[in-house]
């Protein structure tokens, strides 16, 4: 029997934790809530002690913030995947969470069915923001880069083969597995592999760091 998914919440309003624990323990598979926090710091040391599968916590936490708290459990090193839940949903904090190191980036207002959805995507190493937000800011990301000039060698990039490549651009254009498998022709097995070999070889910690190297090397410009 396959345990179940440990998640701990960290959320300023009880009501707001109440809510989370009954939606995820409504969602079969099982999803347990390991634990509750509700200032930053308790986030951190209960990250720490109880090493849940995910941690959802959201950005306006009392003492330390949701992004400190995510920064905290990444550069520890924990085996903890951080999803930020999030009442604004602005373009910097977007781009801070992701630098913070979070797996994940949700509105609060997102369904229920999305966040259950979210929450078993980043405990598998998945990364999950929503596409409309993912667009708006990879767009306002490419318009501060530097051109990239026609031809030029991403030395970045070179590891990677030909069809590496290729799916790092689907990757890049917001294409789940399934999709890319159908446009390719080949198995989604195949896909998770290739997808597994762009991470390892460049280094990075999931699909969204590989959607941001796309367009930061110029592989992917928006509306190309």
């Amino acid at each position: 029997m396959t345990r179940p998914l440990r998640v701990l919440v960290a959320d300023a309003a009880p009501l707001q934790r109440a809510g989370l624990r009954a939606v995820l323990g409504s969602a079969p598979p099982e999803i347990v809530v390991a634990g509750e926090a509700g200032d930053g710091v308790e986030a951190v040391d209960l990250a720490r002690r109880l090493l849940p599968d995910v941690l959802i916590t959201e950005v306006a936490l009392p003492r330390v913030d949701g992004l400190a708290v995510t920064r905290a459990v990444t550069e520890a090193r924990l085996a903890v995947r951080v999803l930020v839940m999030t009442e604004r949903d602005t373009d910097d904090e977007v781009v801070a969470a992701i630098a913070a190191g979070a797996a994940g980036y949700l509105c609060k207002d997102a369904p229920h069915d999305d966040l259950i959805a979210a929450v078993r995507a980043v405990a598998v190493g998945g990364a999950v923001i929503a596409p409309a937000v993912l667009a708006r800011v990879l767009t306002r990301l490419a318009s501060v880069l530097p051109p990239v000039a026609d031809g030029t060698p991403i030395s970045r990039l070179k590891p990677l083969t030909g069809r590496e490549r290729e799916v790092l651009v689907h990757v890049a254009r917001g294409r789940t597995n399934s999709e890319i498998a159908a446009i390719l022709g080949v198995s989604e097995t195949t896909v998770k592999t290739h997808v597994g070999h762009v991470l390892t070889k460049l280094r990075l910690r999931d699909r969204t760091q590989a959607v941001v190297l796309a367009y930061e090397t110029g592989l992917v410009r928006p509306g190309v």
